[in-house]
């Protein structure tokens, strides 16, 4: 086995799908940090969920809009649903495991507010009742899914924005939806503070 040769083709399979969601997501990312932006100018906040790599991402997320991502700003409202070790853990018992976005989501949602639902798959239970909760909430959607969009595609409104990277594999889903997360927070920054000089 040739390690170097293998290690090289992980770049050369990223910098492909990295082309290939560059062309068809680029309009989608840019309407969905719009949508971001309505929501904080109008007292709106931002909800993420998904499981796993997909929770470390909607932390990282949430992380960077509370936080700052690369200027100085006021902080910005965004929960991380996957952090509550107390709501996952009763919810989870008392309810099953997929619940624990859903309920949340009924709790803190208000119309206007988003909810950024990361699933890989697409096909998450939890991450799809969280969807099914802001939408009876009139609380806008979008998704970062890969593998086609699964479950979570199907659910998809006209007021909701899918952003599906056009790939079956996990790990390159989730490194195209880490630059998509980075992409919009500098979006959502842009919008606020004007593009730096």
């Amino acid at each position: 086995m040739d390690m170097t040769a293998r290690m090289t083709a992980h770049f050369d399979d990223a910098v492909a799908v990295h082309e290939q969601s560059r062309d068809a997501l680029a309009p989608l990312l840019a309407a969905a940090a719009d949508m971001l932006f309505s929501a904080i100018a109008n007292n709106g906040k931002i909800l993420a969920c998904g499981n796993g790599g997909s929770a470390a991402d909607a932390q990282h997320l949430v992380a960077e809009l509370v936080g700052r991502f690369e200027r100085d700003r006021l902080p910005l409202a965004a929960v991380a649903l996957t952090t509550d070790t107390a709501i996952l853990t009763a919810v989870g018992n008392d309810y099953g495991f997929e619940e624990i976005y859903e309920r949340q989501v009924s709790a803190l949602g208000q119309p206007g507010d988003v909810l950024v639902a990361i699933s890989t798959s697409g096909n998450s239970p939890n991450v799809v009742r969280a969807i099914e909760a802001a939408h009876e909430r009139e609380v806008h959607v979008i998704a970062l899914t890969g593998k086609g969009g699964g479950t979570v595609g199907e659910l998809m409104t006209d007021h909701d924005i899918h952003i599906c990277v056009p790939h079956d594999r996990t790990m390159r889903i989730q490194e195209v939806h880490g630059l998509m997360l980075h992409a919009l927070c500098d979006g959502i920054d842009a919008l606020l503070l004007g593009d730096p000089e």
